[in-house]
């Protein structure tokens, strides 16, 4: 839960809970009508800029890690080419 926490800042959880009553509450006001497609539909690419934010919250860790490792390995060459 805490990997999910890490991406996830108070604004996203804020936008995920505002789309699902938002959801919801067409549900029920407009009931399983044609308009159910149309809210749904809302409700799917929220979901999806979601989404895509978590996978690009990841992957900018896993590439600061590898900077971080191209980093230390750059350091370590430099302490053997100036040690006498």
């Amino acid at each position: 839960m805490k990997v999910i926490q890490k991406h996830f800042d108070v604004g996203s959880w804020l936008v995920i809970v505002v789309t699902l009553a938002l959801f919801i509450v067409a549900l029920f006001i407009k009931g399983f009508t044609h308009d159910l497609l149309l809210e749904a539909g809302i409700f799917l690419v929220s979901v999806k800029l979601i989404l895509m934010t978590y996978k690009n919250g990841a992957a900018t860790d896993a590439l600061q890690r590898k900077l971080d490792e191209i980093h230390l390995a750059i350091g370590r060459m430099e302490k053997k080419t100036t040690a006498p």
